[in-house]
């Protein structure tokens, strides 16, 4: 089972393309929003040095920004 989690923003265009895309290929995740939660936020930079979004945690290793074939390449 992937342990899927998406930090994301309420305006962020790229965001909601990651979810529809994991959606679409029957990923199940979970969506961290660090706009409404400021201490995720804090956590997220400092765990990854990034302020941007979207990233996404699979299975421990992070992906940063929209990026389909790395996200597929980290899903078992």
């Amino acid at each position: 089972m992937n342990k899927v989690t998406v930090y994301t923003t309420t305006t962020c265009p790229y965001c909601v393309m990651l979810k529809n895309f994991l959606q679409a290929q029957g990923i199940p995740f979970t969506e961290v929003n660090v706009q409404r939660d400021p201490i995720a936020a804090r956590k997220l930079v400092a765990t990854t040095g990034h302020m941007g979004v979207p990233q996404t945690e699979i299975n421990g290793q992070w992906v940063l920004g929209f990026d389909p074939e790395a996200i597929m390449a980290l899903v078992k």
